[in-house]
């Protein structure tokens, strides 16, 4: 897997000098952590998106969730209709920021197995996503 170029690269650019805010695509769908997994679902097969930004009241970021984790958690004995994203995500994280390099992030999603990672400011906002490509 490698990371997915959402922008066109200069001639002669550095990769290991380029950032999570040169290398993110847009943020995508955001939606509130008090939304259900079944409504969550529902919104991602309306709009094609394999994955979903989860934000607080305040519209902090907290997360993100992919449809393979939702369909994961709705098939299992222990579900309910009425988990919300919030248990889902539990605390902050993993982010990158606009000013971690292309590298680390890619290692990072290596390491921790992640398909997609959030960018986000100082306060929180998401401002893209960093993809893998298969």
């Amino acid at each position: 897997m490698t990371l997915v170029q959402m922008q066109p690269r200069p001639v002669g650019a550095d990769l290991a000098h380029r950032t999570a805010h040169d290398a993110k695509k847009a943020a995508g769908l955001q939606v509130c952590d008090d939304m259900t997994v079944e409504v969550a679902l529902s919104v991602m097969n309306s709009a094609p998106a394999g994955h979903l930004l989860v934000c607080d009241n305040d519209g902090v970021c907290t997360g993100l969730v992919t449809q393979a984790q939702l369909t994961t958690i709705r098939d299992s004995d222990a579900y309910t209709d009425r988990v919300r994203l919030r248990e889902i995500v539990g605390g902050r994280g993993p982010f990158a920021s606009p000013t971690t390099t292309v590298a680390e992030a890619e290692h990072a999603m290596r390491y921790r197995r992640l398909d997609a990672l959030p960018v986000t400011d100082g306060q929180g906002s998401a401002l893209g996503v960093l993809a893998l490509a298969r």
